[in-house]
């Protein structure tokens, strides 16, 4: 794969990805940042599981009136509980590699990360520490929102370039991209 693809177009949607645990929701972190991407017009991208993947979509469709959709890319199979029941548009793949796996071929995680205008990371396990690393070799927009004690395993936030305590830090990452 080309190590720095052509940028999106800066088209009149926007997709903002949100990748984070599958088991764990940090909901305090993912359930109002999915309700401001949902107010803001956005599209929503995930791996379509549950933990932080479930709450940012709960969150987002939380938003009654909100123009955006909700995306989730599956895994091969898909496993139990994929899609979460708060996905609008389910994209299933062939690809079955996740996980510690996450960065190789076979992995829906380079669609995550190829997809996205901007990524936001929450605090996570291997599979999203992958996409944390693709995001790096594909030169796509990435902050980790990690609040004050939450952690990707594998990276320390040193090695973050952007990394980011409050919502609001959030905002102003993905609000600046879109210039």
């Amino acid at each position: 794969m080309a190590a720095n693809p052509r940028p999106l177009e800066r088209g009149k949607r926007r997709v903002i990805g949100v990748m984070g645990s599958g088991t764990t929701e940090h909901a305090e972190l993912a359930v109002p940042l999915g309700a401001w991407i949902a107010e803001r017009g956005f599209d929503l991208l995930t791996g379509g599981g549950g933990g932080v993947m479930a709450a940012v979509c709960h969150g987002f469709h939380g938003i009654a009136d909100r123009r955006g959709v909700s995306i989730g890319i599956l895994p091969a199979g898909p496993p139990e509980g994929y899609p979460n029941p708060w996905v609008d548009i389910a994209i299933h793949t062939h690809l079955p590699q996740r996980g510690e796996e996450g960065a190789g071929e076979r992995s829906r995680n380079h669609l995550n990360v190829l997809s996205s205008h901007e990524l936001i990371a929450l605090p996570a396990g291997a599979g999203t520490r992958t996409e944390v690393e693709l995001a790096r070799r594909y030169g796509r927009p990435l902050i980790a929102y990690l609040g004050a004690s939450g952690e990707i395993e594998g990276l320390m936030r040193a090695q973050l370039l952007a990394v980011a305590i409050m919502q609001s830090d959030v905002e102003a990452f993905v609000l600046k991209w879109m210039n």
